[in-house]
């Protein structure tokens, strides 16, 4: 049976069935406590409307943050920007019901930027990349 298998590149209609396939599952194991997906993405821009700094994130089904990427512009990183869309963000996210924050980055990302920012480390890859490491983090909103 398993040599009757064929493996090939998802098309959009395959990511679709798959994302469908693996809510149904958890939905059926564990309600939603909100929709499946609500995108928080916001971009700050400066004085002259250029693009500096940006989050990536959502709510998920169980009320969930995820936040996927922060980038802040070389320049002006250290002086505000980013804790300044993490708290935006974070505040959004509280008020359409998110009770927790999670995200990873990596030892030469933004590890500290986290823990100033009271995100608590809850794993980590050791040597990845080589000489590195990749760090998870979580913190809850409703405190």
């Amino acid at each position: 049976m398993l040599s009757e298998l064929i493996i090939e590149p998802c098309s959009k209609e395959n990511v679709k069935k798959i994302v469908d396939g693996i809510n149904e599952y958890n939905l059926h194991k564990v309600p939603a406590l909100s929709d499946v997906w609500t995108p928080l993405e916001y971009v700050v821009k400066n004085k002259n409307g250029i693009e500096i700094a940006g989050l990536l994130s959502g709510i998920n089904y169980w009320n969930g943050l995820e936040i996927k990427i922060l980038w802040v512009k070389e320049g002006y990183r250290k002086k505000g920007v980013g804790t300044r869309i993490l708290k935006y963000v974070e505040k959004i996210a509280k008020e359409k019901g998110a009770t927790i924050s999670m995200l990873d980055t990596f030892d030469f990302q933004a590890e500290g930027f986290y823990m100033k920012n009271d995100y608590l480390p809850i794993g980590e890859i050791k040597n990845f990349p080589s000489g590195h490491r990749r760090i998870f983090f979580s913190k809850k909103l409703n405190e």
